[in-house]
């Protein structure tokens, strides 16, 4: 254990570590598991927000998905032998699959 004091890190505001420099040993303690409960409860507010809107991606899908595509697939565009066609595409584990859905309508 080192006799010199830390050294704070550079992305703590230099009134927050003033403050903290004036508290006990126990009050610092308790600062610290408030501090760890507070992040990890915003991370999961954070966490639960991204998952809403995911689910608002999800509800404006098109109706015309497939049974066996998984709600998360986007369209993409492929030109193959200078036609376009739409894919559905989606990510399983490392692997992206796709699945054929149409040709691209000229006119759109």
């Amino acid at each position: 254990m080192s006799y010199s004091p830390p050294t704070p890190p550079q992305e703590l505001p230099d009134n927050v570590v003033e403050s903290l420099e004036t508290h006990s040993p126990e009050l610092l303690r308790h600062i610290a598991q408030y501090a760890e409960a507070l992040a990890e409860y915003r991370e999961r507010e954070a966490r639960i927000a991204e998952q809403d809107d995911e689910e608002e991606l999800i509800e404006e899908r098109p109706e015309d998905l497939p049974d066996d595509v998984p709600s998360k697939a986007t369209i993409t565009t492929k030109k193959i032998n200078d036609n376009r066609y739409y894919y559905w595409q989606w990510r399983e584990g490392d692997r992206i699959l796709s699945k054929y859905k149409g040709p691209v309508n000229p006119n759109d």
